[in-house]
């Protein structure tokens, strides 16, 4: 009895550190006077720059494969390996350098001709001015090329109405480990 007294202590603790920490209200109320004054605001540009930081195996794993088609084994490209991802977001390249938040989403080997992914994700920021607030991102990634380009189609928080464009590369990627870190260029719109 005592273990679940201790354990239900701790939730709600952290429950209501979340909730204190949070900075923008999202309650319907709050967006709905947000809206209202939304005539009145001029749109902002944004610019971040960040690491993600992907482990597909070992300890402190961020990304798992949670499906494939019947020909994945046998597509060069891997073609249908679906993965959920849950990576983390960095000041920069080191693995010890400072944690800004996550990249939370599915990723989808989805061409039959080159190395290519569908990215859906939410750039979860945790840290500063944007703490609790989202990006949402989709688009291809053909990761065997230098650049790529992603579109922002939205986001909460601080980025509520976000529109935009991610320049990424690959910083670092290891096939025998599965680590993986890419570069974030970001230029995001909004109010």
């Amino acid at each position: 009895m005592g273990k679940i007294y201790v354990i239900a202590l701790a939730l709600c603790s952290i429950i209501l550190t979340i909730s204190v920490v949070e900075s923008i209200d999202e309650s319907p109320e709050a967006v709905e006077k947000w809206f209202k004054k939304l005539g009145h605001k001029k749109e902002r540009v944004t610019k971040l720059h960040f690491f993600l930081h992907e482990k597909s195996g070992g300890s402190n794993q961020t990304a798992y494969q949670v499906a494939q088609s019947n020909i994945t084994l046998t597509s060069p490209t891997f073609f249908g390996q679906v993965s959920m991802i849950d990576d983390i977001l960095r000041e920069g390249s080191a693995p010890d350098s400072q944690v800004l938040g996550r990249a939370q989403g599915l990723t989808g080997l989805s061409s039959l001709e080159e190395a290519s992914l569908i990215m859906t994700m939410n750039f979860v920021f945790t840290t500063g001015k944007y703490n609790g607030s989202t990006l949402s991102v989709l688009g291809r990634n053909p990761f065997s090329k230098k650049y790529r380009e992603m579109a922002i189609i939205g986001g909460s928080g601080v980025f509520r109405l976000a529109r935009g464009i991610i320049t990424t590369q690959t910083s670092l990627f290891n096939p025998t480990s599965g680590d993986v870190i890419s570069e974030y260029n970001v230029v995001v719109i909004h109010y």
